[in-house]
């Protein structure tokens, strides 16, 4: 009876099942296949020999991980970074949707909606060019305006220690207008009732936000923030290697696991510690997840992810 309610169940579904399919799919041939190569962090990997062929040398890729000094540094910026990333662009997210929400007219919203999702579109690569040639020590647009009112140039690319405001503020820049949208949608689905009923208990603009806006935005930040959690290990490669390339100046303040994994890769050519701190990123991740996760289940159950 079990097997023929399965069988009904995927004939009834069908349509949803097939809509499901692709992305299935593609988390299985790109998320979990390629996972049998996390074997290669416990290899002295040869090309010779492959991902199976070459020796096993248990920990070494790890130790060596460990001791080269850069572990720390990079787990501590990866991890600080992302919680920047998390507290601002929430809170200017959040901010803009509940404006939008209360200020704005149709048409009004939906243009500024459009101006504030443009920069999502925009490559990374393009991002640090205009990055570039603004905070250039020789030609950049700042420092030209600072000499113009006879200021001294700050030599940015040379100073580690603007980096993480700049970076903050960047991925604030170009994830706005993502994050608005998305609140808005949550904003505008809260029943206007609730509004109405406040407004008629004499409830002004702000308390109606404090009351009602915001305490029904809960479900939405809660779950986002959880995703985003699960990757407060794993830096946004793009941003950073684009926005500060190969200066090692700036290595001590902007250098994550992602980074540091890639150069390791194209400099030293060490497969298997790059692999290593690979793993190394995904288990941090994945403790990172199941305690936010397990900590939102004992205040609340019904929002947690599972």
């Amino acid at each position: 009876m079990k097997r023929n309610g399965f069988i009904n169940d995927v004939i009834k579904y069908r349509t949803i099942l097939l809509m499901l399919t692709p992305a299935v799919l593609f988390f299985l041939l790109f998320a979990y296949v390629p996972m049998a190569g996390i074997i290669i962090a416990f290899k002295h990997y040869d090309y010779a020999g492959g991902i199976f062929g070459s020796a096993w040398n248990g920990l070494d890729n790890f130790r060596f991980f460990f001791e080269s000094g850069d572990a720390w540094r990079i787990t501590r910026n990866t991890a600080l970074y992302n919680v920047a990333f998390i507290v601002v662009n929430n809170v200017l997210q959040i901010f803009t949707a509940i404006l939008l929400f209360e200020v704005g007219g149709k048409w009004f919203r939906k243009i500024t909606q459009s101006i504030l999702f443009l920069p999502y579109f925009i490559s990374w690569v393009v991002v640090g060019a205009i990055a570039y040639n603004l905070l250039n020590f020789d030609i950049g647009t700042v420092n030209s305006l600072l000499r113009g009112i006879g200021m001294e140039p700050i030599d940015i690319y040379n100073t580690p220690a603007y980096w993480p405001y700049i970076l903050t503020i960047v991925s604030a820049w170009k994830m706005l207008g993502y994050g608005t949208v998305m609140y808005l949608a949550a904003i505008t689905s809260i029943d206007t009732e609730m509004y109405e009923a406040a407004e008629i208990d004499g409830a002004n603009v702000f308390q109606r936000i404090l009351k009602v806006t915001i305490p029904n935005l809960y479900p939405t930040v809660i779950i986002l923030v959880l995703l985003a959690v699960g990757n407060i290990f794993r830096g946004d490669f793009g941003m950073f290697y684009n926005m500060v390339g190969n200066n090692g100046v700036l290595f001590s303040s902007t250098d994550v696991i992602d980074t540091f994994v890639f150069r390791s890769l194209i400099t030293s050519n060490d497969i298997g510690m790059s692999a290593a701190a690979g793993v190394f990123q995904s288990v941090l991740g994945f403790t990172a997840i199941m305690l936010v996760n397990y900590s939102v289940r004992r205040y609340d159950k019904d929002r947690a992810l599972f």
